[in-house]
């Protein structure tokens, strides 16, 4: 189902630029656009040097949102492609006045452009769609050629922590890990059952959980 386009929304977005980047797409080559570089400083939009963690898809923002109040001394960048769901993610920092994150507007594959080389410490992949069918296998956010971008901007020792609820994409995402040389850390296939500390449910994963879906968790360092 397609989804409406919320009321208002040019002049939401830019309420909120003080924490959001829009990406420019005058260019639609996303590979040749990435090579374009608008570093984001972290530095001047935190007015910090605390260590910097990465969302990829961070929809309507409870992850990030909750992660960055019990994670006060790190600085979260937040990245969702689709403005109409971000606004909400965007809107609830600014109400409630959360200092630590801010938001990109982009794809996955235009990262690069954004963000330095070796300047994120972990990035998350919450519940990223699966697309199940064979011909969109490179669309995958866990595809080795999004591995490899992944590797490009995260420090070394870097770690993705991935969460699905699809067995299927959680056996590619494993074996996508190994072939693109990322070492397997940590690997729970009942993560409902298996609490981890500091761990923030995802709107997504609520719902999941409700339907007695099993959560798949991943932890992969570079």
């Amino acid at each position: 189902m397609r989804m409406h386009k919320k009321g208002h929304l040019e002049e939401r977005l830019e309420a909120c630029a003080d924490i959001l980047t829009v990406a420019d797409l005058s260019d639609k080559n996303m590979k040749r656009s990435a090579l374009v570089k608008e570093y984001i400083c972290f530095d001047e939009i935190f007015g910090n040097a605390n260590p910097a963690r990465l969302e990829i898809g961070c929809g309507k923002g409870k992850f990030v949102c909750e992660t960055a109040k019990l994670n006060p001394y790190v600085n979260f960048i937040a990245c969702e492609k689709i403005s109409n769901v971000l606004i909400d993610a965007c809107e609830r920092v600014k109400a409630e006045n959360i200092k630590n994150v801010y938001f990109l507007n982009c794809a996955a594959e235009v990262l690069p452009r954004y963000i330095k080389p070796g300047s994120v410490e972990t990035i998350y992949l919450n519940f990223s769609n699966p697309l199940p069918k064979e011909g969109y296998k490179k669309q995958r956010l866990t595809h080795p050629r999004f591995l490899e971008t992944y590797r490009s901007l995260l420090k070394e020792g870097g770690r993705i922590i991935q969460k699905t609820d699809d067995g299927a994409f959680f056996a590619f995402s494993l074996e996508s890990y190994k072939q693109a040389g990322y070492k397997i850390t940590e690997v729970c296939e009942d993560l409902k059952n298996n609490p981890v500390a500091g761990d923030v449910e995802t709107e997504h994963e609520k719902m999941f959980k409700e339907r007695g879906k099993p959560i798949y968790r991943i932890v992969a360092e570079v």
